[in-house]
């Protein structure tokens, strides 16, 4: 039995083709038991069966397997369940016949409160506290509710049936319910049998629930389920979901492969939803939306979450990758597809742009040495969790954006039908992926992506004029200012001085040079002269990477940038790349690649800025600066507030506090983003008027002077003035906290909450972090700690380590503990005292965060040094500060 311990995959003897699953929970005692009768293929002499089984335990004596042409019974001589691997080897004293069999197997387990396999969630009725019965099996916990082939490769039907469940509640599967037998207060409930599907994406709910339902123009019925009295705050992703299949089904070319579609929302939930086939499971704040309670931002968030998942329906459910080093393939694509679905739905979103915050994440992380490439090797099925992140889904996505605008929408979309025509019901690789589209396009898709997918990182292009000739350099970009030797096919694209002239080319070795005449039509100031491209004029700024659509960053030579400068004043450029300009010089400047103050006099050009994508960045960027500030020039942080309260003023006074008739979404997520930075930085008449508006709220619920999108400022601008002898207004967002039974609500005071600067409170707030009051998901929401709670914040980590971890254990949520905590710091005594710590107390989930983490604390410290040594930053600050504009 020895040798199949360690192993990555399970070996190849038997093939599933059948599982006929009986599942009995009890709520009461949060126990289960369960049945699962496997019809396999044994494919190979073997005396072994070995399957994926974890925290079950198995009932030896039920445990049989029924040879099919002769009905013989095979009974194991040893039955063993390795728990680290989370494997069950069964072995049989002689060895199994060639050909059909059953497999049948008895187990008992506990639903859990981690959150994963077959686990509990809590919900209240009347004033009672209730349990639910809740799966989450991606990515490899089916084997923690029944024995199973959990790999996804192994795709099988699936006949599910649930016993003894209480016949007031409602009892979801996959598929539509066959048969229901009530006998007094319990009911049989069996479901029709499930197409081809991988284990990760079979699922079950029991609980007590409302719905709303609607139909497709097929005849798709859709459900969005949730807890008893919110049935209306389903509504909108219930429109979502109806319109996104009937999109989806358009654009790949084929129907949804299921009768029914539920969507329900679960109160404790891990991850943000997940695209079980047919029964996709959501936290509540991806699936409700209050029209009284909930902001733009959490509408927003519900309808690009439920076409995430409904993504998935094809690609991932229907056609499914092979193995976990293609979960990108699933994430990526998933992820690039529902912002085409919400722009389609929404286009007044402009959520192509918004689309960059996506881009700007997936550079963070792999602008790090300890990134990993898209496409990872699992070794083990422990590694897993540790990829569900922003190079498999954000990285993922902006390479499918990438691509797709290399080679045209049509052809993208005529290659995708005809991959998942190919490939339906079955499984693919990434290659797959690229046949296809390479065979759509006749473009060298393979050998163009391959750069991209299969080694971390990306490049800076460095431009410069020269001789009349435009010069490109591509080297590997590190946050850390290290030099990596990656190398890129690079799909560069630029315009000068207009976006009607526009060129494209393949960027295929280190270098190149263009000839601007030649390339361009006209030749370039070096200077900032008039933008006019007639008569082949001179051009007065060049852009590459137009609209960002590449996966790089650009590094312009000094004449080349102040003309880009010149242009964002001007407003000659697009949102886009005034995002764009603004993200790679901020990423520049933490490399040390550009000064700090050339960063604040970029910054100085934005100031009528409206739009909110771009806005949104500059504000998160400015949280950044200030917070190395506050380790580097401490002197000079109040003049730097003060600078950015004055890039703000422009476009808060544009927007104003109370909304105004006819205005758009956009306006409305911005208002709340410009007023919480105002709060932040200091700006003393906006922390009044929130204040103000704050009393006005807790005497009134209702109070127009409190409208969603403005609550998270407000409670922000609160907690300013928050402290250990003044504490009525964290004790009153308590009492609002602990009012609500709205998610959305809870989750927004939360991630206001640690923004105190006085330590004590952010004491007070970590362990309330703790208690019961907190759901285990929404913990992580209330880590945002202001630089003043830093030190209180690591200390109360170390001194808590051994809850957190088993409270959290593995999963994401702990790696994301682990980042908000350490990444903040900026000290090399700070890394060692961080390393020592993990070294003595170590968790395997959280190993490749907080390498991550360690690295961004080493970039920051760097940062501080380089920007402590800078010449001239204090007239440079003084002179940005005090300007009248």
């Amino acid at each position: 039995m020895e040798q199949f311990k360690g192993q990555p995959r399970l070996p190849k003897f038997a093939v599933p083709k059948r599982y006929e699953l009986r599942l009995k929970p009890d709520l009461t005692t949060c126990k289960f038991s369960g049945s699962v009768s496997v019809e396999l293929d044994i494919v190979a002499d073997t005396q072994f069966i070995v399957l994926n089984a974890a925290e079950l335990s198995v009932d030896a004596g039920s445990v049989s397997f029924t040879h099919g042409d002769s009905s013989k019974v095979f009974k194991p001589s040893k039955v063993e369940v390795f728990q680290e691997d989370g494997i069950l080897v069964l072995e049989f004293g002689k060895t199994l016949p060639i050909g059909p069999g059953v497999l049948a197997i008895g187990f008992e387990g506990i639903l859990n409160d981690n959150m994963k396999g077959f686990y509990r969630s809590t919900y209240e009725h009347n004033g009672e506290k209730k349990n639910m019965a809740v799966t989450q099996f991606e990515p490899v916990d089916a084997r923690r509710c029944f024995p199973c082939w959990d790999e996804p490769a192994w795709k099988a039907t699936f006949k599910i049936t649930l016993d003894d469940v209480p016949s007031e509640l409602v009892a979801l599967s996959n598929m539509s319910i066959l048969e229901e037998k009530v006998d007094g207060h319990l009911k049989t409930v069996s479901y029709l049998e499930s197409p081809i599907m991988s284990t990760y994406l079979v699922a079950v709910v029991i609980g007590l629930f409302d719905y709303v339902e609607d139909h497709t123009s097929d005849g798709v019925k859709v459900r969005v389920y949730c807890q008893v009295g919110k049935a209306n705050q389903g509504k909108f992703a219930l429109y979502v979901a109806v319109k996104t299949l009937e999109l989806y089904k358009e654009y790949f070319a084929m129907p949804y492969s299921l009768p029914k579609l539920d969507m329900v929302a679960i109160p404790d939930f891990s991850a943000g939803a997940m695209e079980n086939y047919g029964l996709v499971t959501y936290r509540e704040t991806a699936l409700l939306f209050d029209e009284q309670n909930s902001a733009a931002a959490n509408k927003q968030r519900v309808a690009t979450v439920v076409a995430h998942e409904l993504a998935h329906q094809w690609f991932g459910n229907l056609v499914t990758m092979e193995w976990w080093t293609h979960l990108w393939l699933n994430e990526g694509f998933a992820t690039w597809v529902s912002y085409l679905a919400t722009d389609s739905l929404f286009p007044e979103w402009k959520i192509w742009t918004q689309f960059l915050a996506e881009l700007t994440e997936g550079l963070k992380l792999d602008g790090l040495e300890e990134s990993h490439p898209i496409e990872v090797e699992i070794n083990h099925a422990a590694e897993v969790d540790e990829i569900f992140d922003a190079i498999s889904y954000r990285k993922g996505a902006s390479v499918i954006r990438m691509l797709q605008s290399y080679l045209g929408a049509e052809v993208f979309q005529r290659s995708l039908a005809s991959y998942i025509k190919k490939h339906a019901s079955s499984n693919a690789k990434t290659e797959d992926l690229w046949a296809a589209l390479e065979e759509g396009s006749g473009e060298p898709v393979n050998k163009l992506m391959n750069s991209w997918t299969k080694q971390k990182g990306y490049p800076v292009i460095s431009v410069k004029v020269k001789d009349k000739k435009l010069e490109f350099d591509q080297t590997q970009f590190y946050s850390s200012g290290s030099q990596g030797d990656g190398q890129w096919i690079v799909p560069i694209t630029l315009c000068c001085g207009s976006y009607d002239v526009r060129k494209s080319f393949l960027l295929q070795s280190k270098s190149e040079t263009r000839d601007i005449k030649e390339f361009l039509g006209c030749s370039v100031a070096t200077g900032c002269g008039s933008a006019s491209n007639k008569n082949n004029a001179v051009c007065s700024w060049i852009k590459v990477n137009v609209d960002q659509t590449g996966f790089y960053r650009v590094k312009y030579e000094e004449e080349l940038a102040a003309a880009l400068r010149n242009a964002i004043e001007k407003k000659h450029l697009s949102s886009t790349d005034r995002f764009g300009i603004l993200d790679d010089s901020f990423a520049l400047s933490m490399a040390r690649q550009q000064s700090f103050a050339s960063l604040l006099t970029l910054l100085s050009a934005y100031r009528e800025e409206l739009d909110y994508t771009v806005l949104s960045n500059l504000i998160t960027i400015s949280y950044k600066l200030a917070r190395i500030a506050t380790d580097a020039v401490p002197e000079l942080l109040d003049l730097i507030n003060q600078f950015f309260i004055g890039l703000l003023q422009y476009s808060a006074e544009k927007l104003g506090w109370q909304p105004k008739p006819g205005e758009n979404h956009l306006d409305a997520m911005l208002r709340g983003d410009i007023l919480t930075a105002l709060a932040v930085f200091g700006h003393d008449q906006t922390i009044d008027e929130a204040s103000r508006r704050f009393h006005a709220f807790l005497d009134d619920r209702n109070t127009p002077l409190l409208p969603p999108d403005i609550r998270r400022a407000a409670y922000v601008a609160v907690m300013q003035r928050a402290s250990a002898s003044n504490r009525s207004g964290y004790e009153s967002l308590l009492r609002v906290y602990r009012e609500t039974d709205l998610s959305q609500e809870k989750t927004r005071i939360l991630g206001s909450l640690a923004s105190c600067p006085d330590p004590n409170i952010t004491l007070e707030v970590l362990n309330f972090l703790l208690t019961p009051e907190v759901r285990s998901q929404d913990a992580v929401y209330g880590l945002a700690v202001s630089s003043e709670g830093r030190e209180t914040a690591w200390t109360w980590l170390k001194a808590n380590w051994e809850y957190i971890s088993k409270t959290w254990g593995s999963g994401f949520l702990i790696t994301r503990f682990v980042s908000a905590i350490v990444s903040s710091f900026a000290s090399f005594e700070k890394v060692k005292e961080i390393d020592e710590f993990f070294k003595a107390y170590p968790n395997p989930s959280t190993t490749r965060t907080l390498k991550q983490s360690i690295e961004r604390v080493q970039i920051n410290a760097k940062w501080v040094e380089s920007v402590k040594s800078e010449k001239n930053l204090a007239d440079a600050v003084k002179e940005l500060a005090y300007r009248k504009y």
